[in-house]
């Protein structure tokens, strides 16, 4: 990245970083929103409503508003089956909890909340809704995750999950988002709400096991048989996250060999190294945040962890410590569709625009079609339902994939089984998944990669997302000739919001950022470091110059 790196980065947290948990919530609590100020609306972006107590971003106005909004759409819809609910291990999780529990009840909607108040994984919600719709036509279930995902310790965050159990699209956000953002102009006058307490007694209010549920069920989507018959040794740190009291009953319920480095929740997440930008981040794909269970690695065959809400993965082996995503995520395309025999024969391997061509060569070598798409996990919803997608991986880790018989398993991103993944991988191929990338990039090539950000202002970013291939004039990409330029992703046609030029061995995307005053660019070459280079400084030219062109 372009970004400086801070001095602190893959250090442990010193005290004076650490969040100050109860200002925190008091803020959640006292804080009020301006919907004049664009910062402080609700606003669904690819993962939910997103933002901090102290920005005025994620405060109980938004989430109470949020929560009618959802009761309303629920209504409009006809869904009237029941809605599980999780949270993660994030500070504001718990307040917002209790918050959209007041709403929910008040509405009378049928509530699915934890057993216990254990915390609760994204997509065992996601495997909750799929449950109990299976076969049904009526009473169909949603869901809601209270989650800001990696995001840092002070952010909040609110994912809905519509009957399909996957990330709502921009249909269902959009229509939630103004009716919040009406709600919160309105002072609330218009939020049902009861208190907290009689919201947990209301006879609408239901516990609801989800550990025994998705532990129990996990055993058709991975082949513990195969690991528990190697002896594979594996560790895993849940960073303190949603999942950190699941992995436990999955080794005792299938036998396995695996060492849960820690069991810690703290709220100011101090056990973590920091990352990159100086900021603690529970990202399980930067080796910077990682340091814990890098530096355990030679005691495993192979390790892993998850981030906070358990969406995302990250893969540490012996042989080559942390993977990249993209490195992963080629390497269970090449195993799944080579050991999923009941798969569909025209299964698609599912990827973002911006996730790695390598996953393409492995496609094309599997005889699979590729279903390219843009940014966001929404777009694989369907195929991982009907099960024309075997497999659907984004750039910045988090994928799904089908049962072991073809049928839908999670359609939201599940870190628990990709990771699990790599423990059958290395079980059946006796290598673990760093060694298996490389003999694949040593048959099919072996790609370097980089993202920067460049500055852009609010009309630069909206001309960045409107830019057509006809306004991108080169011939030549880093020495050689242009073969594809979009601007609409080819798996299902729909805008990618930016531009991808692509030649033989090389390629680049521009898209623009969702939060900052900065455009994004994507690179990745076949050759070597310095056409990778050559590849990020042309592209910046080349959208430079149709950004300020006129």
């Amino acid at each position: 990245m372009s970004a400086r790196l801070s001095p602190l980065a893959g250090k442990p947290a010193p005290e004076s970083m650490l969040v100050d948990v109860s200002r925190l919530r008091a803020a959640y609590v006292d804080g009020r929103p301006d919907v004049g100020v664009p910062a402080q609306r609700v606003a669904f972006g690819t993962s939910g409503h997103r933002g901090s107590s102290f920005e005025h971003s994620f405060n109980e106005w938004h989430v109470l508003a949020i929560t009618q909004a959802i009761c309303e759409y629920r209504t409009a819809q006809g869904i009237d089956g029941p809605l599980y609910i999780g949270i993660d291990t994030h500070a504001l999780s718990l307040p917002a909890f209790e918050s959209a529990l007041e709403v929910l009840a008040a509405n009378g909607v049928q509530t699915m909340i934890a057993k216990g108040g254990e915390y609760t994984p994204t997509p065992a919600i996601s495997h909750a809704i799929l449950t109990h719709n299976r076969g049904r036509a009526t009473g169909l279930a949603d869901g809601i995750v209270v989650t800001p995902s990696h995001n840092p310790p002070d952010g909040g965050g609110f994912k809905y999950n519509p009957p399909n159990g996957g990330p709502a699209d921009t249909d269902v956000t959009g229509w939630i988002q103004k009716r919040a953002n009406a709600l919160i102009e309105g002072g609330l006058r218009e939020v049902r709400r009861m208190p907290h307490a009689q919201a947990l007694r209301a006879s609408t209010t239901h516990e609801h096991d989800f550990i025994a549920a998705y532990v129990g069920d996990l055993g058709n989507v991975i082949d513990f048989d195969a690991i528990r018959g190697s002896g594979v040794h594996l560790g895993v740190d849940p960073l303190g996250g949603s999942g950190v009291h699941y992995w436990g009953p999955i080794a005792e319920r299938y036998g396995i060999d695996l060492t849960v480095v820690s069991e810690e929740v703290d709220f100011t997440f101090r056990f973590m190294s920091v990352d990159w930008d100086g900021k603690i981040r529970m990202d399980p794909s930067s080796s910077y945040a990682m340091q814990r269970l890098i530096e355990l690695k030679s005691q495993y065959d192979v390790a892993f962890a998850c981030d906070t809400d358990h969406d995302r993965h990250g893969i540490v082996t012996r042989s080559s410590g942390l993977l990249l995503p993209n490195h992963y995520l080629a390497v269970m395309v090449d195993y799944l569709f080579a050991h999923r025999p009941q798969w569909r024969s025209d299964a698609a391997v599912g990827k973002t625009l911006v996730s790695s061509a390598l996953i393409d060569r492995v496609a094309k070598r599997l005889g699979r079609r590729l279903y390219e798409v843009p940014v966001g996990f929404k777009w694989f919803v369907d195929g991982l339902f009907d099960g024309s997608l075997g497999f659907g991986g984004e750039e910045s880790a988090g994928a799904s994939f089908l049962r072991r018989d073809g049928g839908v398993w999670s359609t939201d991103k599940d870190g628990i089984a990709a990771a699990l993944m790599s423990a059958e991988i290395t079980a059946r191929m006796d290598r673990d998944p760093g060694e298996l990338y490389r003999q694949m990039t040593s048959e099919l090539g072996h790609p370097v990669s980089e993202r920067v950000d460049a500055p852009a202002n609010v009309e630069q970013k909206a001309r960045l997302s409107k830019l057509s291939p006809e306004q991108v004039k080169s011939t030549q990409l880093a020495g050689e000739k242009i073969e594809q330029v979009l601007d609409r992703a080819p798996g299902n046609g729909a805008p990618i919001g930016g531009i991808k030029v692509a030649s033989a061995n090389g390629w680049f995307a521009a898209r623009p950022s969702g939060t900052e005053d900065i455009y994004k660019i994507y690179a990745e070459s076949f050759k070597d470091e310095a056409h990778l280079h050559q590849l990020l400084e042309e592209a910046q030219i080349m959208v430079d110059g149709a950004l300020n062109a006129g």
